[in-house]
């Protein structure tokens, strides 16, 4: 039996920008990327914790080491600069591959704290 799990979590990042003259994607910062081993282009889950919007769109890899996460496009009415969001990305695989999320923690600035 195949199953969908979440496979990893980005938590408790902070909104800083949005850019609505775009198709549409969230731009995070290349390592908070790898450090939940998330791929440019990958289906994500953004959930806004102020708000409680939920969307689902694709990732784009944005400049390193700025902090930056921009909701980009339609994506862009779901949130406000400073919204606290988690960025959850799934997996579909066997039941005997399904294990505990990745959780990465970011402090205020988007910055990696742990990795749990």
């Amino acid at each position: 039996m195949f199953r969908i799990w979440c496979r990893t979590k980005i938590s408790n990042a902070t909104i800083t920008g949005l850019e609505l003259d775009y198709e549409g994607s969230i731009t995070l910062p290349p390592e908070l990327m790898e450090a939940a081993d998330i791929k440019a282009g990958e289906k994500v889950q953004v959930v806004n914790l102020n708000n409680g919007e939920r969307l689902e769109t694709y990732v784009i890899e944005g400049a390193p080491e700025t902090g930056e996460i921009l909701l980009n496009g339609p994506a862009a009415r779901k949130g406000m600069p400073g919204d606290k969001i988690m960025v959850l990305s799934y997996a579909i695989g066997e039941t005997s591959e399904v294990g505990p999320p990745k959780v990465v923690f970011v402090d205020d600035n988007n910055r990696l704290v742990e990795r749990g």
